[in-house]
């Protein structure tokens, strides 16, 4: 009996400890799509929520000299929608929202003058050197991620076996100001899916699910609004041209493991795998200025997270985990490995349940380098940093 309390109530709260955890992951990742929904009591289950996070990655070195800029990261949030409705005893479906992937950097003057400096280095003769060079101001996407997702189960031994699938839209939003000008993209559709099984043994809280998520590609149009920089090459100031783009963001696979060891306690872990590596370039041609490409390079990312949770009493329970999540860059960037504390709690409130989660994040130390194959912009170095995420969710189930 006090295993399957735990259940009821340190389930729940691992989601908000994880969600808080992982916010800041490696890549662009941001939310996961809260299929977990799925396996709570209920006819209709609702759950609501918002992420928080602020990185505070900034250089230590540009171009060999100290940096002076402020964090070239911005703060982002990440909202959370899921609702569940049980459809027969071995059928349910969720309707799912979410901000899958997602990049925002402003940078400051030290970075924008590296930045042009290169571009007259590295081809003094050419086009973008001779009109000064090009640096990247600001740069920023957004995805938005609307599923449907289903799962049946049926009784297999002691426990219960569950088959999930679903299909989902992403859109892909992109913004980039540079010296010659804005750019911005977007894709309002691209479609994906996600299978997966689970294993569940209630009386133990114990479960083992795998879930893949599919790659999606977007193709995207849009314009490029030019500076004055581009008037000395014939395209007048405020000049409107058209822009198209294409890229790829990654699949996934992610295994998920936890179990009651004793009354009251219940200790659980992931293992998940991010095909990175898919994000090469960013490829894109702009009317009259031709093709174009942002370099990333990437390799594939690991995420391992390992945690405990404990219910308190009948109406509060609380968890801790550990993260690590594996650098991706190879040079062009810097996206280095993370190591991620996280805590969350569960908290019976009113008609439902709320779940708040906080988490802390050290960045390790890396660079970013111009020649051979790694294709930063500007040679610079970044020491250990810190990010922050906080996060909230309400449950009501009928």
């Amino acid at each position: 009996m006090a295993i399957h309390l735990t259940k009821k109530l340190t389930l729940g709260l691992l989601s908000a400890c994880a969600f808080a955890g992982a916010a800041h992951a490696g890549g662009f990742t941001r939310g996961e799509a809260d299929t977990d929904i799925l396996y709570e009591d209920g006819t209709a289950v609702f759950r609501g929520g918002y992420t928080y996070v602020m990185p505070d990655r900034a250089y230590d070195t540009v171009r060999g000299a100290a940096g002076t800029d402020d964090a070239f990261t911005d703060s982002y949030g990440i909202p959370s929608f899921a609702a569940k409705f049980q459809i027969s005893e071995n059928f349910s479906c969720a309707l799912t929202y979410t901000q899958p992937f997602g990049a925002s950097s402003t940078y400051g003057t030290q970075a924008q003058a590296a930045d042009r400096a290169t571009d007259i280095a590295v081809a003094p003769t050419s086009r973008t050197a001779l009109l000064g060079g090009n640096a990247v101001k600001e740069a920023s996407f957004d995805t938005n991620e609307y599923g449907g997702t289903c799962a049946v189960n049926f009784a297999a031994g002691p426990g219960n076996i569950h088959f999930i699938g679903g299909v989902f839209s992403q859109s892909f939003d992109y913004s980039e100001s540079k010296t010659f000008g804005t750019l911005e993209m977007d894709d309002s559709s691209a479609f994906g899916y996600r299978i997966g099984a689970a294993y569940e043994i209630t009386e133990y809280a114990l479960r083992a699910e795998l879930m893949y998520r599919s790659q999606v590609d977007h193709e995207a149009d849009g314009t490029f609004t030019s500076n004055s920089p581009l008037s000395f090459a014939g395209i007048p100031t405020g000049s409107k041209l058209s822009a198209t783009g294409y890229g790829s963001l990654p699949q996934s696979l992610e295994l998920n493991l936890q179990s009651g060891v004793a009354p009251g306690w219940l200790v659980f872990g992931s293992v998940k795998w991010t095909d990175w590596s898919v994000l090469q370039t960013l490829n894109y041609n702009i009317t009259s200025l031709g093709d174009q490409q942002k370099n990333f390079f990437w390799k594939d990312g690991w995420t391992i997270t390992g945690g405990v949770g404990h219910t308190f009493t009948d109406t509060v329970s609380g968890a801790l985990s550990l993260t690590w999540d594996s650098g991706v860059d190879t040079g062009a960037d810097i996206v280095t490995d993370t190591w991620t504390v996280g805590a969350g709690t569960l908290v019976k409130a009113g008609p439902g349940v709320l779940r708040l989660g906080g988490a802390v994040s050290y960045l390790t130390s890396g660079e970013q380098v111009v020649n051979g194959t790694q294709g930063a912009d500007f040679n610079a170095t970044a020491d250990g940093d810190w990010a922050y995420a906080v996060t909230a969710s309400y449950k009501i189930a009928f």
